[in-house]
């Protein structure tokens, strides 16, 4: 006997007869019904949820009523579970005791109790059975009620007198659809009495007390005896995910893949995020975890692995997802193919290339020398292209061997005859271009403990390799921010250069102490050269951090021998002698003591201000007498400042704009007449506009504007256009 057929008998049953039979069969029916409800519980919920309806219609009709054809009963939406409520209303205590599974209760038996129905039914009842039987809609005119979202019920856990070990889908056929989403709306009839009735709102987004109720007790009932066990091979816990609690509706559902699987992690925070979306084939991963982990539950032979209804919801998962699980073994396998060519060809397994490559186009506008003269208005084409080995043999180490050509010239040479205004990405001040290939940097850093990094300066060391200059968006070395020397950070950083050692120790994340040694002709072995007895400088350096906006730096820098090469000429006398007229070949030995101060604050996310202050007390440490002159010994105080601008994503996001006013080093006062001292005060002021075309590639116009070039007011200003392209690979 079919469930289509069960549903017959009963609805050929319960035609209902004359008014004054009625109370006798709801009586009669009552009692039928409910032993019928209570066996057919455990066979298939669409005879509980058909059952339902019938026994309170029974009750409560006092016409006769169409309950469901047999095409409409295939749509009624199933119930989940069984609640409480409706035990105690529907059934008596002889009656309604549910039956386990050991009693073997099968679709035979429920034949044998749909035939005991007829048994004592009286006769007349069936002689009405071919009366016509008017719709509901005929009868009250009431709106149609939409049953309980089913989507959002969760899951009925079979009684407690279940045997765990036989689970339901071994014993009887299941008969839910396969979509319950798709299931029709059921009609509850319209003479049903308030409390009997699912939902008396029109509104299907609002849920009634009544349906509310039911609900709980749902829920209640399906949360009685349904105890988990502990899983093998248990990773983690329900309980470690700080979003989630014991009355989250699918918390019983994630405790099972969480502790009985294992194959659900959360995210790093300690958050599972439940109601974040995900693509499918973010769910295909997840799924494919499981399945992994439930083959190894198999292979290990774990007794409590899964019930067989486990197995076909997965298989059925399987089976819906297997697009992305295809894609997604497709896309292992391609990147493994990918790997595997890669390390194949690979360069080196230790070594990674970049580099980058710059072309700079620069020309004076208008402006003087700083003899007076009238500046040659040249425009100048070059570049500087850098190849950087970078190594690594611990993966928390670096070695760093660079190779580089430059062969744009330094307007300072022959145009303006001063450092001010200086280019960084070209030979230098005073330099000459060439397109010779060079090692420049070369250097080692390893960590020493957890707060300490040791760096180890073999070539062309400078301070930016190992202290933080506290001028973010400007010093970028050339390569993108400021386009001049001085715009890119406070000149007391160019006292040191070469050779040497340096250290960085953090105090915790707010504070870090940065030292440093370098030697400018360390590979010398001659008299007044070498490591110790040649140019140096000597650097130290607090940077408070006191959050990730703001930025502060103390510097104090000890150097031999050593010029800024920004300024005017007095400020880099030592080695500028032919400046002011002195015949001589040689330089005159000089120390200097520098200190200096930048800070750095970025008000939000689109504007940031910094700036910085520097003094140097200059000695010249002995007497030089040249066939035109002579020079004494004595100090010379240098002084310089800037305040900086800069529009991080103005326009487009990756572009900074930035604006850079200062003074550049300046001679205040000397010790004596032999000294040169700048009288006036010349200011700096430089614009660029950074363009990202892509990751890739940028380019940055320019403009630098000099007032009273040298600190010299009688030369009139200049006016420097730049244009640079930056290309990193």
């Amino acid at each position: 006997m079919t469930r289509n057929t069960i549903r017959q008998n009963i609805e050929g049953d319960l035609l209902a007869p004359k008014s004054s039979e009625r109370a006798i069969g709801s009586m009669w029916c009552e009692e039928k019904m409910s032993k019928f409800l209570w066996k057919g519980l455990l066979i298939s919920p669409a005879v509980l949820a058909a059952s339902l309806v019938v026994s309170s219609t029974a009750l409560a009709a006092e016409k006769p009523v169409e309950i469901a054809t047999t095409d409409q009963a295939d749509q009624l939406p199933l119930a989940g579970a069984v609640t409480e409520a409706s035990k105690s209303e529907t059934a008596k205590p002889e009656t309604a005791e549910p039956a386990s599974l050991a009693s073997n209760l099968t679709v035979e038996t429920i034949e044998k109790e749909s035939a005991n129905i007829y048994e004592g039914f009286p006769s007349d009842r069936l002689a009405n059975a071919n009366e016509p039987i008017a719709p509901v809609a005929e009868q009250a005119k009431a709106p149609e009620v939409a049953a309980a979202d089913l989507g959002e019920t969760k899951p009925a856990v079979a009684p407690a007198t279940l045997s765990p070990e036989q689970p339901v889908a071994e014993q009887i056929p299941a008969v839910a659809p396969a979509n319950l989403s798709e299931t029709q709306p059921a009609v509850a009839p319209a003479n049903l009495s308030a409390p009997e009735q699912i939902s008396q709102s029109p509104n299907p987004s609002a849920q009634p007390p009544a349906q509310s109720n039911v609900l709980e007790q749902i829920n209640q009932y399906s949360a009685e005896d349904s105890s988990s066990e502990d899983a093998a091979g248990q990773v983690t816990s329900v309980s470690q995910l700080s979003d989630v609690r014991p009355t989250d509706w699918a918390f019983q559902a994630l405790q099972s893949l969480v502790e009985r699987y294992g194959c659900i992690a959360g995210y790093p925070d300690g958050t599972f995020r439940g109601n974040r979306a995900m693509t499918r084939y973010e769910f295909a991963a997840g799924l494919n975890a499981c399945l992994d982990k439930v083959s190894e539950l198999i292979q290990g032979g774990s007794r409590n692995l899964a019930t067989r209804e486990d197995l076909a919801s997965v298989q059925r998962l399987q089976e819906e997802f297997a697009a992305e699980l295809a894609t997604l073994r497709g896309r292992v396998d391609a990147l493994e193919a990918r790997a595997s060519e890669l390390e194949a060809n690979q360069f080196s397994t230790t070594t990674k290339l970049n580099g980058e490559v710059i072309f700079g186009l620069a020309g004076i506008a208008r402006g003087d020398d700083a003899e007076g003269r009238e500046a040659d208005q040249t425009t100048a084409f070059g570049s500087r292209v850098r190849i950087n080995f970078d190594t690594s043999f611990s993966g928390e180490d670096l070695l760093r061997t660079r190779l580089q050509v430059l062969n744009l010239g330094a307007f300072s040479t022959e145009n303006t005859k001063t450092a001010e205004g200086e280019l960084r990405f070209n030979v230098g001040p005073f330099g000459e271009a060439n397109n010779i290939v060079a090692l420049d940097a070369l250097l080692y850093q390893f960590p020493l403990g957890k707060s300490t990094t040791v760096i180890l300066e073999a070539n062309a060391g400078a301070a930016d390799d190992f202290v933080n200059t506290v001028n973010p968006y400007f010093d970028g070395d050339g390569s993108y921010g400021a386009l001049s020397n001085f715009g890119t950070r406070n000149p007391i950083y160019y006292l040191l250069g070469g050779t040497g050692l340096a250290l960085r120790h953090q105090f915790g994340e707010k504070l870090e102490l940065s030292l440093g040694y370098l030697a400018g002709d360390p590979a010398n072995p001659t008299r007044g050269n070498g490591l110790f007895n040649g140019s140096y400088g000597g650097l130290a350096q607090l940077t408070f951090k006191p959050s990730d906006s703001m930025a502060l730096g103390l510097t104090y820098v000890n150097s031999y021998n050593l010029i800024t090469n920004t300024g005017s000429n007095a400020s880099n006398f030592p080695q500028r002698l032919g400046s002011f007229g002195f015949d001589s070949d040689s330089n005159v030995p000089v120390s200097s003591n520098s200190y200096g101060a930048q800070a750095s604050w970025q008000l939000n996310r689109r504007f940031a201000i910094g700036g910085w202050a520097g003094y140097t007390n200059q000695r010249i440490l002995s007497n030089l007498g040249t066939p035109t002159g002579s020079v004494q010994r004595g100090d010379q105080k240098i002084w310089n400042w800037a305040v900086t601008l800069a529009f991080p994503d103005l326009l487009k996001e990756g572009n900074v704009a930035g604006i850079i006013v200062g003074m550049e080093p300046r001679v205040t006062s000397s010790t004596n007449r032999t000294l040169p001292e700048d009288k006036d005060t010349s200011l700096h002021v430089e614009g660029f506009y950074q363009f990202k075309l892509s990751d890739n590639i940028s380019i940055t116009p320019g403009l630098i504007w000099l007032t009273a070039p040298d600190h010299n007011k009688n030369n009139s200003d200049l006016v420097i256009g730049v244009v640079r392209t930056t290309f990193t690979f």
